[in-house]
């Protein structure tokens, strides 16, 4: 179904306000959303998914309209808390539409990370009482327009509704090019990284990170056994490396991190302040963009990582837009005590061909696990 066919529907319910975490299976709404609002008050890209649900209950309050929340269904952990003790019809009853997309779907292949959650997508909307519409390639608009009259009496009585969007539902032909004006790329600076850190641990986040992390490896003929490629659970990368770190004090641990994971849990940075372990480098590449599902803009461009880290009780940052900038610091680091913060600026874009790793998480968890326990002592 054409993306402005369905945008049409929702607009016949006076819907205009949309907030959520770009998703890839969702890539047309995210595209007409941007085209159509920018980013403005009517459409704003939130840190987290939550963050979006509480967005539209603050609309909702300050104008008695419905709002509209987009997200992967990965996100639907996220929303959980203020789904279930603030938009509830037994605590305000604050209607909500959802919009997610149903990536892992029973019998579509799909990503590790994507198949359990995608299992029970429909189980959790069922037990967070959130009546909904599956949306595929073949569902006509008469029957959305059907299934909306149906919706339209439980949002009247401040329940929420969703629709679950299958792969290939929904196009756009109009498309969006998103770019910014950095010029290095993701891909070299990990490698850069790879070079220096040596035995060092690595923990990288979810997306093209950790793909261009393994296929690094894969072609320097190194082994995999230094990395854990945090393949899901976006934002919590830093934390997973933080506990390593703490456990394994005589080893650097780098955590790769990116502007969206970092700002989609953000107090992770200040824990890692609180208990400033000493052999931890703390990456952020920052293309102030969700790159891996899209391109679509984080709000990374309008806050400044380093003095946040500084207030977080980081023991030293630095600013990074040049390889040549790049290369001295990781020199210069290699003496340092952590926590240190390196952000990072990365253009949009990775290569056409870029892979996936050939291993499963289970095999990347045990190699990983090995040179921990018996290596790193």
């Amino acid at each position: 179904m054409d993306i402005r066919v369905f945008m049409g529907l929702l607009q016949k319910y006076n819907i205009s306000f949309f907030s959520g975490v770009p998703d890839s299976q969702l890539r047309p709404l995210c595209d007409y959303l941007m085209n159509t609002y920018g980013i403005s008050d009517n459409h704003i890209i939130a840190v987290n998914e939550g963050n979006a649900v509480a967005l539209a209950a603050g609309y909702y309050l300050s104008t008695g309209k419905i709002p509209c929340v987009y997200l992967q269904n990965s996100g639907l952990g996220n929303i959980v808390n203020p789904v279930t003790s603030l938009l509830n019809d037994k605590v305000y009853a604050i209607p909500c539409v959802f919009i997610i997309g149903w990536r892992g779907e029973p019998n579509v292949h799909d990503e590790p990370q994507h198949v359990f959650q995608g299992e029970i997508t429909l189980k959790m909307l069922d037990v967070l009482e959130i009546a909904y519409m599956i949306i595929d390639r073949n569902t006509t608009e008469k029957e959305i327009e059907d299934k909306m009259n149906e919706f339209e009496g439980l949002l009247n009585l401040g329940k929420s509704v969703a629709f679950v969007v299958k792969k290939h539902a929904l196009y756009y032909n109009d498309k969006v090019n998103y770019k910014n004006n950095y010029k290095m790329l993701r891909e070299d600076i990990i490698r850069a990284i790879v070079d220096v850190s040596k035995e060092d641990i690595i923990v990288s986040t979810t997306g093209k990170t950790s793909r261009e992390l393994f296929e690094i490896r894969e072609q320097k003929g190194q082994l995999h056994k230094y990395d854990f490629l945090t393949v899901g659970s976006m934002g919590h990368s830093s934390t997973i490396a933080l506990a390593i770190a703490l456990n394994k004090p005589n080893k650097r641990v780098w955590c790769i991190d990116g502007d969206g994971a970092a700002l989609m849990h953000m107090g992770a940075m200040a824990l890692i302040g609180a208990k400033s372990p000493g052999n931890y480098i703390h990456v952020i590449i920052n293309n102030e963009a969700h790159e891996s599902v899209g391109g679509q803009p984080t709000i990374a461009h309008s806050i400044n990582f380093s003095q946040i880290a500084l207030g977080c009780g980081y023991k030293a940052v630095y600013h990074i837009a040049t390889y040549d900038e790049l290369n001295e610091v990781l020199f210069k680091i290699k003496d340092e005590r952590g926590p240190i913060l390196l952000e990072v600026k990365s253009a949009i874009g990775s290569r056409d061909d870029l892979g996936r790793p050939t291993t499963t998480p289970i095999q990347n968890k045990k190699v990983f696990m090995d040179y921990l326990l018996k290596e790193c002592d």
